[in-house]
């Protein structure tokens, strides 16, 4: 496993932490994941995408439906990346963003994330 890049965003005063993961196995999704959970246990959601050969998979962690690791799933595909893992830490800031700007702020995190 290997960190690429890692960024920050602000929204609304919820903070997103971003992580973009080379993998070497599919096993290291886990481990990373743990690690990252650890380091950020204050956080109020931890969502995440991969895709390692022909597998996939991916989490909103706890938000609502597809804002959050659909968008980071697309973001793989798009960029036609395969053993990456991207992990998107939000903490609350206490204001609700509702649906649309939920989904953008994850999907710019992970952006974010995926620049070098």
């Amino acid at each position: 496993m290997k960190l690429i890049n890692s960024s920050k965003i602000e929204v609304k005063k919820s903070k997103f932490i971003s992580y973009y993961y080379n993998l070497d196995n599919q096993s290291e999704v886990k481990e990373i994941l743990n690690d990252i959970k650890k380091a950020h246990k204050n956080a109020k959601h931890v969502a995440y995408a991969y895709v390692f050969n022909n597998t996939a998979g991916k989490s909103d962690d706890k938000e609502p439906s597809g804002t959050a690791g659909g968008p980071l799933y697309n973001l793989l595909v798009l960029n036609n990346l395969t053993n990456a893992l991207i992990i998107v830490v939000r903490y609350f800031g206490g204001i609700k963003l509702g649906v649309g700007p939920l989904t953008r702020a994850y999907k710019e995190a992970g952006i974010m994330a995926l620049k070098k």
